[in-house]
């Protein structure tokens, strides 16, 4: 995959660890189209990103982690939607998962669970939707006893480890535990039959009397109330935003590759080139400079998480508000963006791209599945509050 120098779309090549997600990039390209008819579980691509270290990325250096930067992850979310978002959200939620113990639990459960973590090179999946109340748990001495069920359980039927929520059936409070994914009490349906992000596992795990230690419950209220134990949410909201850019860039390239080489003029378009076209060469320009725009704006985004998770528990209730209006522009933007892109490149392209075999509508398909869940028009009407009054988005689930 190439881009035309100086639009911004390629990766700092000089990063270690972009350069090979770059590499991956182009090893998943190969069978993308082919994954995605099937769906089901990219257990080869995750063996592949355990074998090439990014799984650490982000884990402390004292940890046996790489210690890196939230925005080298979600760039390399960013690269992998390029061709596959599936694995581009995968890979970022297994991130949330991992550090979901250091926001929410205290330092010395953090440690432990990075240590381990990096020590095993766990791939973790994520059953915590607080939006859902179909999980509860009761407390039996020193241990919990959890049942029922979780939808949307991304990257579940591959880890190694899971995040869980669930509510406490007396005190009806939210309690978040990490357990290994093959515990007994772990039902994984593997049963996700979206049209888009078909290797997400993002269907359904039922708990049938599962055992969670106390000790192993991250909440104990340690810093409870705090701005920072917020993020998670905005972590989870950058995920999709550069699942969108990185749909709306692979699109272009890949429609851009096709109609150099394939697309034929139309019959009374008057050139004997497709590419020689006005309107199609207004169409990818249009397209063009609107997915640069969108790029930056995540740009600006990956730079206001650097900053909020930089700051640690000294966080202000003004700086992730701050951070929060930042993430919802771009997640917002880059959302429509990349529905626009993925849908209009068929218009240039021709009629002949629409076969199966070429697998371009995964592109809008992916995007239109992770917009779906996550309505941009709330976001938007964030951010007009914050410009009208200066009232930052209250923490919740989704912003």
């Amino acid at each position: 995959m190439s881009f035309p120098h100086g639009l911004g779309f390629e990766p700092d090549l000089s990063d270690p660890y972009l350069a090979r997600a770059a590499a991956l990039r182009e090893i998943f390209a190969r069978d993308a189209v082919e994954r995605d008819k099937a769906g089901g579980r990219p257990a080869e691509q995750i063996l592949l990103l355990k074998e090439s270290g990014l799984l650490k990325l982000l884990i402390p250096r004292e940890h046996g982690g790489h210690g890196e930067p939230w925005s080298t992850a979600l760039r390399i979310v960013r690269e992998f939607a390029k061709v596959d978002g599936s694995l581009g959200h995968l890979y970022g939620y297994h991130f949330g998962s991992v550090h979901a113990a250091h926001l929410l639990g205290d330092p010395d459960q953090a440690a432990a669970l990075y240590r381990r973590s990096a020590e095993g090179n766990w791939f973790w999946g994520n059953a915590r939707n607080s939006f859902s109340k179909t999980l509860s748990g009761r407390r039996e001495g020193d241990w919990i006893t959890v049942n029922g069920f979780k939808p949307f359980t991304s990257g579940s039927h591959v880890a190694d480890a899971l995040m869980i929520a669930w509510l406490d059936e007396e005190t009806h409070d939210w309690a978040f535990a990490a357990v290994p994914a093959d515990r007994p009490g772990i039902i994984v349906e593997n049963d996700w039959d979206a049209i888009g992000q078909r290797q997400t596992g993002s269907g359904r795990v039922t708990f049938a009397d599962l055992k969670i230690h106390a000790d192993e419950v991250l909440d104990h209220g340690f810093d409870r109330g705090r701005p920072y134990r917020t993020l998670g949410v905005l972590q989870q909201q950058s995920v999709l935003l550069n699942v969108f850019v990185g749909s709306a860039q692979g699109a272009l390239a890949a429609a851009r590759d096709y109609t150099v080489t394939t697309s034929r003029p139309w019959l009374h378009s008057g050139v004997e080139t497709h590419t020689d076209d006005p309107w199609v060469q207004r169409t990818y320009g249009d397209l063009v400079l609107r997915t640069q725009a969108a790029t930056l704006l995540a740009d600006r985004a990956l730079a206001a998480i650097d900053a909020a998770f930089a700051r640690g528990r000294d966080l202000t209730e003004a700086e992730r508000g701050e951070a929060a209006v930042t993430v919802a522009a771009a997640n917002a933007h880059a959302g429509a963006v990349a529905l626009d892109v993925t849908s209009t490149v068929f218009e240039v392209m021709g009629a002949r791209a629409s076969a199966s075999a070429y697998g371009f509508d995964r592109f809008w398909r992916n995007v239109r599945t992770h917009t779906l869940h996550n309505p941009a028009e709330y976001k938007i009407r964030n951010v007009g509050t914050w410009f009208l009054t200066g009232a930052y988005p209250q923490p919740s689930n989704f912003q």
